[in-house]
């Protein structure tokens, strides 16, 4: 996970592509991202937007998936430059609030981090100075709202502090599970407490789990992402610290993710399919992506997984990579994979007249969407373009993961 202070910037190591998830698992995933966008608005201003993270909404998702569907989980926000200008229906509720509170500590201790690096501008004492104080008001506004939801979030925060203990200490020798620890135990309690917010207290074990095989994996996944630019930069490293080797990181890395999927079967969810999605499939790809490797992730080493085959085998199958745009712009006439993989056609985008148009491109611009999303709707057609910097990873064929846990969970009633 890395965080990069510069507007409203998404991160987290959870990033799904649209493609895979189809139009109603992308509405839902949509609802809780700006549901938790909306909190961090709402309790703590503008500026707090700018720790919204893919991970951080998992704990709206996780909340929502084990609660009776009644009313109160969902209301419809105002136009929003980042959705093209249109209303939608976001997430609310106990949920995103502690979404929010956990974004915020944990965004906290990592501006703190990259201060005690001195990465970049932060080098610069009154810079450093400044990250300083925004960080003690982001952990102060988080330990605020977790309390109002019932959530101590002093359990992060002394985890945080924990691990700058045990990175000082550690060293050659030093197992790299005694360094993941802390994230751990912290991504722990913020899982259980999903299901007291349910009203699901039996979750609590399960998701208690599944959140500390998610911590480990976040640390992992974060230290193989970095290690070159560490080495380059003289950062601290956990994998180069301890000498732990590549292999052994992504014997750990398969051995979280069976764990998590073990975790999710034993946790009672009213509707677990976004949540399972999210957990058992892409979480699967983001150790696949922090590797370089295709592989399907679940013990066959750095290769490519022979239950998978990578994607020069699936390209074989199924042909080139294709972009699924909706039915009704002419380039999806050329794509055999149109259309939702959950049955049905997806709406027809409405087009905007000009000047709504206008104050939509507007909105596009200055948030800099054009250039950095994945992909965003145009101004005036309503159609999904692709941003200047789309990296989609899927040929909309290999959703279907090769995994014992289940089938498909993007094309199916798993």
């Amino acid at each position: 996970m890395s965080f990069t202070p510069r507007g409203v910037v998404v991160f987290g190591m959870v990033r799904p592509c649209s493609h895979r998830l189809g139009e109603n698992l992308k509405s839902q995933w949509m609802a809780h991202l700006c549901g938790l966008c909306l909190a961090l608005r709402g309790d703590h201003g503008q500026f707090a937007r700018v720790v919204t993270n893919y991970d951080g909404l998992l704990l709206s998702v996780l909340t929502e998936a084990q609660v009776e569907r009644a009313g109160g989980w969902r209301r419809t926000a105002g136009p929003c430059p980042l959705r093209g200008m249109r209303t939608a229906s976001v997430a609310q509720g106990e949920g995103a609030r502690l979404a929010a509170a956990v974004s915020l500590v944990l965004a906290s201790a990592k501006v703190r981090d990259h201060v005690a690096d001195g990465d970049g501008l932060l080098a610069r004492r009154p810079v450093a100075l400044a990250a300083r104080r925004v960080a003690g008001s982001w952990g102060r506004a988080g330990a605020r709202t977790g309390s109002s939801v019932g959530f101590d979030a002093g359990v992060l925060v002394e985890a945080v502090e924990r691990q700058f203990g045990i990175e000082a200490l550690a060293g050659p020798g030093t197992p790299i599970l005694t360094v993941t620890e802390p994230t751990e135990t912290a991504t722990a309690a913020a899982f259980a407490h999903t299901a007291l917010l349910a009203g699901r207290p039996g979750n609590a074990v399960p998701l208690a789990e599944a959140g500390r095989l998610f911590g480990r994996l976040a640390h992992l996944l974060d230290a193989v992402e970095d290690r070159e630019a560490d080495a380059a930069s003289g950062a601290w490293n956990p994998l180069t610290a301890t000498g732990t080797p590549l292999t052994e990181a992504r014997r750990l890395a398969d051995d979280a993710l069976h764990g998590i999927r073990l975790a999710l079967r034993e946790t009672e969810f009213t509707d677990g399919k976004l949540a399972h999605l999210l957990l058992a499939h892409e979480l699967s790809r983001s150790v696949d992506r922090a590797f370089g490797t295709q592989s399907c992730g679940h013990g066959h080493g750095l290769g490519d997984g022979p239950g998978l085959g990578g994607a020069a085998e699936a390209q074989a199958a199924f042909g080139p990579p294709q972009t699924p745009y909706l039915p009704g712009d002419p380039r999806h006439d050329g794509n055999p994979y149109g259309g939702s993989p959950h049955g049905g056609e997806p709406p027809r985008p409405q087009g905007r007249g000009f000047l709504a148009g206008c104050a939509a491109a507007l909105g596009l611009c200055c948030t800099c969407k054009v250039c950095c999303a994945d992909e965003f709707e145009g101004p005036w057609s309503g159609r999904r373009r692709e941003g200047c910097r789309s990296s989609c990873d899927c040929s909309c064929c290999d959703a279907c993961e090769c995994c014992e846990c289940c089938e498909c969970a993007s094309c199916c009633d798993c």
